[in-house]
């Protein structure tokens, strides 16, 4: 579809510029941090911020993967021609977790870079590529982003509609991260530190809050949500009437 390269371009658009604004404007953010603020300064999460909206641009485009051939009825003809549920999911799949590894990579390297250029300009600690940190953020962001895509691809399979899938995907990658604070006690503190998205994210950070996931444990924490919900989708897929 034309619109996999605009998302794909836009993605990196927004990597770009949403790192450069945020390194730009923090040479006065930090003048005025406390020493206690400065302490838990993050070069690298400023960076690679813009991933809260690549997340979503990503899951959309899975989604659509599947559910632009229902909109479409071309499903019909897929299903004709290839009559293997499982090998046209796994398919659709594989493609698309190479598209957006590969995506989430160039988004990585590029935000990283612009936005630890923006830092260094406005006179605050930034990180190199000789950070092992760095690596961290720039190759598991890129997994995170793919597991976000194959995600999309999983509820677009289940759901079937643009429509609901889109609502559904910024309910759990913006909306409930965003109002998880609100919640009740327990559920607001089990939002902020197991929700997939929220957990996942992690990866892309340099200072580790005590209170939330470590790196790798969020990221697998984001994998084993993305591997019931495509085992989900396969088993559906199977079954269900195109």
């Amino acid at each position: 579809m034309r619109s996999t390269l605009y998302v794909v371009l836009g993605t990196l658009v927004i990597g770009a510029g949403i790192a450069t604004l945020v390194g730009s404007s923090a040479g006065e953010e930090f003048a005025a941090m406390s020493a206690a603020d400065k302490l838990t300064f993050d070069p690298l999460s400023l960076s690679l911020k813009g991933y809260m909206m690549a997340q979503v641009t990503i899951a959309l485009l899975g989604g659509m993967v599947m559910t632009a051939e229902y909109g479409s009825r071309t499903v019909v003809s897929t299903l004709t021609a290839v009559p293997h549920r499982g090998r046209v999911l796994g398919a659709k799949a594989v493609v698309l977790g190479a598209v957006s590894l590969l995506t989430g990579l160039l988004f990585t390297s590029v935000a990283f870079l612009a936005g630890q250029a923006a830092l260094k300009s406005a006179g605050v600690p930034h990180l190199t590529l000789s950070d092992p940190t760095a690596w961290r953020g720039i190759l598991g962001g890129a997994l995170f982003l793919a597991l976000a895509a194959l995600l999309g691809l999983a509820l677009g399979t289940l759901i079937r509609s643009t429509t609901a899938t889109v609502t559904t995907l910024f309910a759990a990658f913006l909306i409930v991260p965003a109002f998880g604070p609100a919640f009740p006690g327990f559920l607001a503190d089990w939002t902020a530190k197991y929700w997939p998205p929220s957990a996942g994210g992690q990866i892309m950070t340099g200072y580790q809050d005590p209170s939330l996931m470590q790196p790798w444990p969020g990221l697998a924490v984001m994998a084993g949500c993305v591997v019931l919900l495509l085992t989900a989708a396969f088993l559906t897929f199977r079954k269900r009437d195109a």
